[in-house]
């Protein structure tokens, strides 16, 4: 069985992407290792303990992702594909809470990045706490392991996965968020 690597956890947008990816390249038997950050992907690509490795490289609106530039400057790798998908961010947050309820916001440092006109327009007096993945914040609020009335960006997907209600729905500011991926393997010697 093939191993797909990933930068995020269960429900995140790299899951996303390792999905368009298998589908991409007629990957029907795979399975998917949440490796959370850009450097276990690589290191895990070049340990070959995974086949392919996803990660993010760069947002229409966050940026480049200086994780995964940090990560790729430590590692060999060989680019297999480049490819976009389009990202909706989402408050999420545990049920019963409400939009006036939320007294901070958690999510990795791109969705916080392209949600930061709507942020600061209705959280300005709010902290926003940086994490190291979105599905990974949204997995740790469901487990008590945030504030009750914390509220995170993440992917549609988390709150069906880790039952939580969806408090405001497409946070970002572009209308057109897409993010670009990476599909990587080892290289050939």
């Amino acid at each position: 069985m093939i191993k797909i690597g990933i930068q995020g956890a269960k429900g995140s947008f790299s899951e996303e992407a390792a999905h368009e990816f298998a589908k991409n390249h007629g990957l029907d038997d795979f399975s998917i290792e949440y490796l959370i950050s850009s450097e276990s992907v690589l290191s895990s690509v070049e340990e070959e303990t995974v086949d392919y490795g996803i990660f993010a490289m760069e947002n229409a609106q966050g940026g480049v992702v200086i994780e995964s530039i940090e990560a790729l400057a430590k590692h060999r790798c060989e680019i297999v594909e480049m490819f976009y998908i389009t990202i909706s961010q989402n408050l999420l947050g545990r049920h019963g809470v409400h939009v006036g309820d939320v007294t901070e916001i958690h999510s990795h440092q791109q969705a916080l990045r392209q949600c930061k006109d709507y942020l600061s327009e209705h959280f300005w007096t709010r902290p926003l706490i940086e994490e190291d993945d979105t599905a990974e914040s949204a997995r740790r609020l469901a487990e008590g392991k945030l504030p009750q009335t914390a509220a995170v960006i993440a992917n549609k997907n988390c709150a069906d996965l880790y039952e939580l209600s969806i408090l405001q729905e497409d946070i970002h500011d572009l209308k057109h968020n897409l993010t670009l991926f990476l599909g990587v393997k080892k290289p050939v010697k």
